[in-house]
């Protein structure tokens, strides 16, 4: 769905009143009804701008179908693997959540673990409870001098290892992303992970739940631990196999988990629950008073933000829209949009190679965005869906055309201060240029002609080459003007390619029709930017 105004917030479970307040404030209308049943949602979700979720919600593609005004789906916490990301980009729903908001209380409940496992603290408390007194039963180990496994290493990760480094623990771990001289920063070596293995007497993860990390943990892994090695997830369920870790528990191999999620929750199979040596809680990671009222209130700040355009953040599947909203990058992801547009029109193929190239200092990181802008130019009225900058790049893929993006520093005069944007469609002569001139996009160059003065991109437009020495078709062009009583706002001319020139006209309104002005040129095309 396009971005268009948001009206309606569906808050399908249960947040902190803030985040309903927030919303209301900021001019939107909320219907709050958590412990909503599949086909519930699915009629609830029908006439909803937005949707509000923790982790209990499932948005399934199911859902997203029959969301039929759904804008965006907000996640009042860090993992979306409750939400469908890659059917909700090929709609174009944005999907956003709040990193930040749950960090701290899932560090210190990673932490409060850890410190259980190592006490046996837990299994003491129940022993008194039944009156027991087995003080010899719960010996446990002391933390300093141990060696931490960390695998995950973002906001979570590293408020765990800072923590747990003030018990006097050695801490040292593993993420794809962060660098190793980030990590050093905060205290933890990076090491690969067949390294790891065998060091650590602790292990806990903080990575989401993806292909490459389900079953992290696994046979083959704890058999390279240490023996008794003490396993931490207060992350996902299915990171740590959990028939392995039973497996391993009972082998003596792992000395104990502490588990706050499971692959299934709540969990049917309770032998893992039952053992001796787990730990278990039901999924409390985020469930702090701060954490609930931080998570309610970022989410409902975030989707207000995008409702009165003020910006976007916390973006899952839509980086590019996040910049539309910048007063500097508007007009250029106008243009980008725009050049696409034209260059479809103008080279009648939606498939094949397309070559984004941005040139002059001032374009260097704009690729990311320009790029899917480009993309729903071109893809823009040859598709049934709706195309924006969520799925454009999606949608192109399929559509069967591979677009790349190069950069180089420098553009020629006089746009170097500026910048231009270059779209071709590779193993033709087709290609367009532009650049912003004040706030409005402009055509430099088609298929090799020179506007020496650049052409508007937007609103109603006729486009056309015809034969340098014949003017017939503006004279034919200011009759049709006429008999159809709208007004020609703009001409523009290109320098003279081969004997003909291209023309770029700005209407007041679309030309009902194109037969009289056919017969006086080589090629027209009609389109509204």
């Amino acid at each position: 769905m396009a971005l268009g105004k948001l009206q309606k917030v569906l808050i399908s479970e249960s947040l902190d009143p803030c985040c309903r307040e927030i919303l209301q404030a900021g001019g939107l209308r909320v219907q709050e009804k958590p412990g909503l049943s599949k086909e519930e949602l699915l009629r609830e979700i029908r006439d909803c701008d937005g949707l509000i979720v923790r982790s209990a919600t499932k948005v399934t593609a199911e859902v997203l179908e029959a969301a039929e005004r759904l804008q965006v789906v907000g996640r009042a916490g860090t993992g979306v693997d409750n939400v469908d990301v890659e059917a909700a980009t090929r709609k174009g729903v944005l999907v956003m959540n709040t990193p930040t908001g749950n960090s701290l209380s899932a560090a210190e409940l990673t932490c409060g673990m850890i410190l259980c496992l190592a006490r046996q603290i837990p299994q003491a408390a129940a022993s008194m409870k039944e009156g027991k007194w087995d003080r010899k039963k719960y010996m446990g180990m002391e933390l300093n001098g141990k060696t931490l496994a960390v695998l995950g290493l973002g906001r979570i990760g590293r408020e765990v290892a800072t923590r747990m480094q003030a018990f006097g623990m050695k801490t040292i771990g593993y993420d794809p992303i962060i660098t190793p001289d980030v990590s050093a920063t905060f205290g933890v070596e990076q090491l690969p992970l067949e390294q790891i293995w065998p060091r650590c007497d602790f292990i806990t993860v903080h990575t989401p739940l993806l292909p490459s990390t389900t079953g992290l943990l696994n046979d083959s892994t704890f058999a390279k631990c240490r023996r008794g090695v003490q396993v931490v997830n207060c992350a996902r369920g299915g990171i740590v196999d959990e028939g392995a870790l039973l497996r391993a528990l009972q082998s003596g191999q792992c000395g104990g988990a502490a588990l706050d999620v499971f692959t299934q929750e709540p969990p049917k199979d309770r032998d893992l629950v039952n053992h001796p040596n787990v730990i278990s809680c039901p999924h409390l990671g985020a469930s702090t008073r701060e954490a609930q009222s931080r998570c309610g209130k970022e989410i409902a700040m975030q989707i207000v933000d995008m409702a009165t355009g003020k910006g976007l953040t916390g973006v899952v599947n839509g980086q590019a829209l996040s910049k539309a909203f910048s007063p500097q990058t508007k007009p250029w992801i106008a243009l980008a949009r725009a050049l696409g547009t034209v260059l479809c029109t103008v080279g009648k193929q939606m498939q094949g190679s397309m070559q984004v190239c941005t040139l002059g200092t001032p374009l260097k990181e704009a690729g990311s965005y320009l790029t899917p802008a480009v993309a729903a130019g071109m893809l823009a009225g040859g598709t049934q869906k709706e195309v924006t900058l969520v799925n454009a790049t999606l949608l192109a893929q399929e559509a069967g055309l591979k677009v790349t993006t190069t950069h180089s520093d420098v553009a020629p005069e006089p746009d170097s201060s500026t910048g231009l944007v270059q779209v071709s469609l590779q193993g033709t002569p087709h290609q367009v240029t532009g650049t912003v001139q004040g706030s409005t996009p402009v055509l430099r160059q088609i298929n090799g002609a020179t506007f020496k003065l650049p052409a508007p991109l937007s609103g109603p437009l006729l486009i056309y080459r015809a034969k340098a020495s014949d003017s017939s078709a503006l004279a034919t062009l200011t009759g049709l003007l006429s008999k159809a009583g709208a007004q020609l706002l703009s001409y523009h001319s290109s320098s003279t390619v081969a004997g003909e020139q291209w023309s770029v006209v700005g209407l007041s309104a679309p030309l009902p029709s194109l037969g009289e002005l056919k017969p006086r040129v080589t090629e027209i095309f009609q389109l509204h930017l």
